[in-house]
């Protein structure tokens, strides 16, 4: 018997180039065969080159948004992104406290431009109220430094990117209570990287939706982010978007 129709959950901020958040996420759902549902919790106006502006969703839309996705749909997993302030996250935390899903938490803190998208105060939100519901939580190295100023202990489930670090490798780290994996691959010199944490954390929701076991769902994910860099469409003038194409499966 042929398996229903996977279905996943975004809650994320919405890029109007299309490179990142919302629009990456979809893609990249979409990709993998999963179908994709999604709560708009921040619009912003941006391209490659920069953010131009960010207004922040009403908390009440983003619960309504949220209930009426899970009220109607086989959510199998969700991920959150860029969250913006400390009531959103609240509200975030408190539709999916006790709904037993996969949460994969994307701690956006900057744009790839170095604009910020996530309230200062927001980060001790974070940790007190989505860290403790998430399967995995995402962060690249700046943002780990930052969590691990405001009290992150090491005991979270994370898997470590770094994109940001030196060399010609980079490496990714899982680590869980459960879990250890090194994931590596040669360091693409390209400026075509907008919306890498997004591509990376959302393939890791996919295949979470579709079943995959934690290890098995970050190393595909973290293959499919590989190709899709590699095919990078070279499009705007600066930090261009990834090239999103259906996964072979």
């Amino acid at each position: 018997m042929t398996p229903g129709p996977f279905v996943a959950l975004t809650i994320a901020g919405s890029d109007s180039g299309g490179g990142a958040g919302i629009q990456a996420d979809l893609k990249t759902f979409e990709a993998h065969g999963v179908f994709g549902t999604s709560a708009i919790t921040l619009v912003t106006a941006q391209n490659t080159r920069g953010v131009r502006g960010v207004e922040a969703v009403s908390p009440d839309m983003v619960r309504s948004q949220i209930r009426a996705v899970l009220d109607d749909f086989p959510v199998a997993a969700v991920k959150t992104g860029a969250l913006g302030h400390p009531e959103l996250v609240r509200v975030v935390a408190g539709e999916l406290r006790g709904r037993g899903l996969p949460l994969v938490v994307d701690p956006v803190m900057l744009a790839k431009s170095g604009d910020a998208l996530l309230d200062a105060e927001a980060v001790r939100t974070l940790l007190d109220e989505l860290f403790p519901l998430a399967t995995l939580i995402t962060p690249n190295l700046p943002e780990w430094e930052a969590l691990r100023a405001a009290g992150a202990p090491d005991t979270l489930p994370l898997l470590l990117k770094g994109g940001h670090g030196e060399g010609d490798t980079v490496t990714d780290e899982l680590r869980t209570p459960v879990h250890r994996l090194t994931l590596s691959a040669p360091r693409l010199h390209t400026r075509h990287t907008h919306g890498t944490g997004c591509t990376l954390s959302a393939a890791i929701t996919a295949n979470l939706a579709r079943g995959r076991p934690l290890p098995e769902a970050v190393t595909e994910a973290h293959a499919y982010l590989q190709a899709a860099l590699r095919r990078a469409p070279g499009l705007g003038g600066g930090h261009g978007p990834l090239g999103f194409r259906p996964d072979p499966r």
